[in-house]
């Protein structure tokens, strides 16, 4: 099934309206999503391709997305190991950071050395509401992820592009490709110019809600909460 982006704008006023009309609460969409990525994880690369998964985290809510698919890669029997270096004083971030803890997943200040022992890196940075200059730490982590042979799966953008135009013209991530990308609720109009392996994740959009934001909601199978769309059905 094709489906349509949803631009940054829209993405926006849909969370806000999924947490007013909708009755959601922002820990639900964000354990919903982070299960989600962790689905994308497992599809992309199953445990037997190796368990050493470095997940990278902004402090914002695509980095809490990271956090949560963080504990259910734990409890499948990967071992994650946590790069979280800008962590705000946020009580769903700190109970979030703490689950970890308490499952002794490891934290690392040191992204390099810890991604030359990694199988897979999880890009959760930034989101649908980054704008601006990248600044470090992170311009340096995108770095690294833009020249590693170690695969890569995006969630939500691939962190320094823009929603609706893509990757940067220069600076870090100029030439960031993913090797996959897991887009919560929509695809955004950057797949324009992605060229990896696709899915789209975050099971909660009632009918009503989808038609109003004008998208074909996802022929997702039995229990899962990911399908994969091969970019060409994408309508842009």
């Amino acid at each position: 099934m094709a489906l349509k982006t949803l631009s940054a704008e829209k993405a926006a006023a849909l969370d806000k309206e999924l947490m007013s009309d909708g009755a959601f609460s922002l820990d639900q969409l964000m354990e919903l999503a982070g299960l989600s990525v962790s689905q994308a994880v497992y599809k992309f690369h199953p445990p037997g391709k190796g368990k050493k998964v470095l997940v990278a985290c902004g402090p914002g809510n695509n980095g809490g997305d990271g956090l949560v698919a963080a504990r259910h890669l734990k409890m499948y029997g990967y071992e994650p190991t946590m790069y979280y270096p800008k962590r705000p004083k946020n009580e769903l971030y700190e109970r979030l950071t703490k689950q970890l803890q308490d499952f002794e997943i490891a934290f690392t200040e040191d992204f390099p050395s810890a991604l030359k022992s990694t199988d897979l890196v999880v890009d959760a940075i930034f989101g649908f509401s980054f704008s601006g200059a990248v600044r470090e730490p992170f311009a340096e982590v995108i770095e690294a992820m833009e020249t590693t042979k170690t695969p890569v799966l995006a969630v939500d953008a691939p962190s320094s592009w823009n929603i609706g135009s893509g990757p940067p013209e220069s600076g870090p991530g100029k030439n960031f490709q993913p090797n996959a990308l897991i887009s919560l609720t929509a695809a955004k109009p950057l797949v324009k110019w992605y060229k990896g392996r696709h899915f789209v994740g975050g099971r909660f959009l009632s009918k009503a809600m989808a038609e109003k934001y004008d998208l074909d909601a996802p022929a997702y199978q039995g229990v899962d909460q990911i399908v994969e769309v091969p970019l060409q059905d994408q309508k842009l």
